[in-house]
């Protein structure tokens, strides 16, 4: 079939038309970040413009991707009770649609029987392959898949392969040089005289999306559907290019690498073209044309089909929500007085630091618990020392604006010469250690050395191996310190870099503002962040923290200790009218979620009184943590009823164990996001299922602090509420499968599962399900706020993105009343029936 004759003028629109189609394409595809910098996100982040149903509908036609729960899970959560009839029947009455189709609770118990009527349109790869032998090989999806996902794997490698390839000009001109040395290709497809046809490949990445759309024939207003449906196949290194995009844009710049994949995508079909005679070809594109011609009206069938799919959606919902409305209700009592508190302890809103703080408070009601984001507000990139390992230790929503590095900081007053000399030597001492580690691990990556290597290494190995055999109760490894010989690690702390004092005193002032403690400060103040202890695990970054680029809350914690212990900054925040008492102490602190164990930092640098408190602080967080680990134990089947050492000691070896598939449950179960007041929520059992950030309206007069959080934080609750509610509804597309079959790629970017097929996003399997049950229900996060009316809708009328979430169907929103909820919906507040 030859490309359509054109004029200049309309050749010069129709370059136009297809250049906007494959922008429009690429939009649609978010990013995923790198192992190492894992943060949640939400897979549809691109969509969340579209109401909810019709991205369901668009993903199910463009893709076969499932965004509500699976019919047959929703139909065992009825089974068992979980979703009752009032649920279903609330849910119906919330959905005008619902109301307007008909649908009543008989039918939508009898559609759980039924698969969803959602076909897939085809591409023209699917059309082509019609051979007779299609069924005895690899279909072409799948092959072109793989060839597509390996060379992707060879091209962005810069980490594990010792050669790598030139890259100079472009992902496109590196698949189309690969391809034309593969010679097992042709016959993994059954087209053993491809290599014919690779000549024709258009030369630049342009030129074959060009060339493409223009031989397809399908009408404009399908285009960009088409190409969203053709970077489907390949989503996960889409998501990846959208990652460099994401970046690149970050540092106002460009990333051509996702319009070259969706290039390379496109020429395979022009390839197969060119393997087909043309009674096949013109067969071929009627087909396609015809099934893409009725686009429009699939897409609303669909749309309408999973109206159905919604409904329960909701009432999965209802019914979480019908008890976190109860125990809220239930919770809410007057705030401990200023004067009752000894000890404030600043948590990350992470929802595994709930039932920690619950405890804690239980343990010592003099004890105040604060929710905060877990950067602690610090929009920082982290240096360690001597290294150029430079990375974000802050939500990806955000770049980096604050310099962090490690300096040598011994307990006693040193000499700034003496310091400098320290400095020198650790630096010195850890750059041979890691020249020697990085030689070593690279004599095992040289072709032809896999054998010899492990010969070489001989005895040296079984140190490793027996650690994995029976794993030690060892602490946490502190990889920062990596390299640094044992007398330099204690006195090794991160501090801020190029920072002049006002800077400083302006950044602790809006830090401790946002906080709530700039004012009625207690003599010991916590600021703890959050870590997971886990070996031999690809995704370990990903239970570290669901936002901040994968990285503990360590430095963070630290930095702002050191910044809130400062004198001269404590002097500038008392000339804003911010008051600091001499007798007022921060100490930087990490949670192992693995174990609940609660890590100090910088304990020789605490005065006397500080440091008793301290101590006795200990009794109080080892009953805490104890509390906790009984609680989680029947997850990870733990027997709750060991001695509190033993328990702890199974923990401990659990998290070094480098054959444990589950060392932690993560993030999984959060469903809940409360902004309010601790006594809100304080004696709540929320089952680690929330996200709790301290807010108090009548501190934030201008509204602004309100508006920090329902664009920052709830932003990024939502980006970890969804990607676990699409690693559950999809775990295939959306998920990284199983973890046992995991291979790492390139060192960071990912994982395949097995040694093939498109890079895997997501979360694994073994995060969602535990054997025998789902352990995350996939939910719409319910955010809660306590604030007037008028300054949350005064946000919601100032940010576009937060009106997509609440207006399409992406997260609920409901706020405190007198007696009661309000829920938001479509600008409205109406009652949350709590009963």
């Amino acid at each position: 079939m030859s490309p359509l004759a054109t004029t200049p003028a309309s050749a010069d629109a129709l370059s136009t038309q297809i250049e906007r189609a494959c922008q429009q394409a690429c939009q649609a595809i978010a990013p995923a970040w790198p192992l190492d910098r894992a943060i949640a996100v939400n897979p549809h982040w691109s969509r969340i413009g579209l109401p909810l149903r019709r991205v369901a509908a668009r993903m199910a036609v463009l893709g076969g991707i499932q965004v509500f729960p699976p019919r047959e899970r929703q139909q065992r959560a009825w089974t068992e009770g979980r979703i009752r009839p009032a649920d279903l029947a609330q849910a119906l009455s919330q959905l005008p649609a619902a109301q307007a189709a008909g649908l009543t609770p008989e039918l939508c118990v009898r559609a759980l029987a039924l698969a969803a009527p959602v076909q897939p349109l085809p591409l023209l790869i699917d059309v082509l392959d019609n051979d007779p032998q299609r069924h005895t090989r690899l279909s072409w999806r799948q092959a072109i898949t793989h060839q597509v996902s390996q060379t992707c794997a060879a091209y962005f490698d810069d980490h594990l392969a010792q050669w790598q390839p030139n890259r100079t000009q472009g992902l496109y001109a590196f698949w189309r040089d690969t391809l034309q040395h593969d010679h097992g290709i042709g016959l993994l497809m059954g087209l053993p005289h491809i290599g014919r046809a690779i000549g024709a490949l258009p030369a630049t990445a342009q030129d074959a999306e060009h060339w493409v759309m223009q031989r397809l024939g399908l009408p404009p207003a399908v285009w960009a559907d088409y190409l969203e449906s053709v970077l489907l196949t390949v989503n996960g290194w889409a998501s990846w290019c959208a990652y460099l995009g994401w970046q690149a844009k970050q540092e106002g710049r460009q990333d051509p690498h996702l319009r070259e994949l969706l290039a390379i995508r496109l020429a395979w079909g022009a390839l197969l073209l060119e393997c087909k005679d043309d009674l096949a070809a013109r067969q071929a594109f009627a087909s396609l044309q015809r099934a893409w011609g009725e686009a429009a009206e699939v897409l609303a069938q669909a749309e309408q089909a999973l109206l159905v799919d919604e409904v329960w959606q909701l009432a999965l919902e209802q019914g979480y929500q019908r008890q976190l409305a109860q125990r809220l209700l239930a919770a809410s009592g007057p705030a401990s007085g200023p004067g009752d508190i000894e000890v404030q302890a600043a948590f990350c809103i992470d929802v595994r630091s709930e039932p920690l703080r619950r405890a804690i408070e239980a343990a010592w009601p003099a004890v105040q618990t604060i929710g905060f984001a877990g950067f602690f507000g610090l929009p920082v990139a982290y240096t360690p020392l001597a290294t150029a390992a430079r990375r974000p230790q802050l939500p990806g929503l955000l770049p980096p604006a604050i310099e962090v590095s490690d300096a040598l900081v011994p307990s006693e007053a040193a000499r700034s010469e003496a310091a400098a000399a320290l400095h020198k030597a650790a630096s010195q001492a850890r750059q041979t250690r890691l020249a020697l580690s990085d030689q070593w691990s690279a004599v095992g990556r040289w072709p032809g050395a896999a054998f010899s290597f492990v010969e070489a290494a001989g005895l040296g190995y079984l140190g490793k191996l027996g650690q994995w055999l029976k794993p030690s109760a060892n602490d946490r490894a502190r990889d920062d310190l990596a390299g640094l010989p044992a007398r330099y690690r204690p006195i090794c702390r991160p501090r801020l870099v190029g920072m002049d004092l006002p800077a400083k005193v302006a950044m602790a002032a809006r830090v401790l503002h946002a906080m709530g403690l700039d004012r009625h400060l207690a003599p010991l103040v916590l600021l703890v962040g959050h870590g997971s202890q886990s070996a031999n695990n690809a995704h370990a970054a990903a239970l570290d923290c669901g936002a901040c680029c994968g990285q503990t809350g360590e430095v963070n914690a630290r930095t702002l200790a050191h910044l809130l212990n400062e004198a001269e900054v404590r002097q500038g925040l008392a000339a804003q009218g911010i008051d600091i008492p001499s007798s007022t102490t921060f100490v930087a602190a990490l949670h192992n979620t693995t174990t609940d164990e609660i890590e100090g930092f910088d304990l020789d640098l605490l005065p006397p009184d500080a440091s008793q408190r301290w101590e006795r602080l200990q009794v109080v967080l080892a009953q805490a943590g104890d509390q906790v680990r009984r609680l989680r134990a029947p997850s990870l089947q733990l027997d709750p009823r060991l001695p509190h050492g033993e328990l702890l000691q199974q923990l401990r070896r659990r998290a070094n164990d480098g054959a444990q598939t589950r060392p932690e449950w993560g993030l999984a179960g959060n469903a809940a996001f409360v902004i309010a007041p601790r006594a809100r929520s304080q004696v709540a059992v929320l089952d680690g299922r929330s996200f709790l950030h301290d807010y108090d309206a009548t501190q934030d007069s201008d509204g602004s602090v309100l508006e920090l959080l329902m664009t920052a934080p709830m932003l990024v609750t939502h980006w970890i509420n969804w990607q676990y509610h699409a690693s559950t509804c999809d775990p295939e597309r959306l998920g990284s499968g199983n973890k046992v079959l995991h291979n790492v790629v390139g060192g960071t970017l990912g994982v395949f599962e097995g040694n093939g097929g498109d890079l895997r996003i997501g979360l694994s399997k073994q995060s969602l399900h535990d054997g025998e049950r789902w352990v995350h229900e996939p939910l719409r996060l319910t955010v809660v706020i306590d604030a007037p009316r008028e300054a949350i809708e005064s946000v919601i009328a100032r940010h576009a993105v937060v009106r997509q979430l609440l207006d399409n169907g992406w997260l609920h929103l409901w706020r405190f009343e007198a007696d009661g909820f309000a829920r938001y919906a479509q600008g409205q507040w109406l009652p949350v029936e709590a009963a």
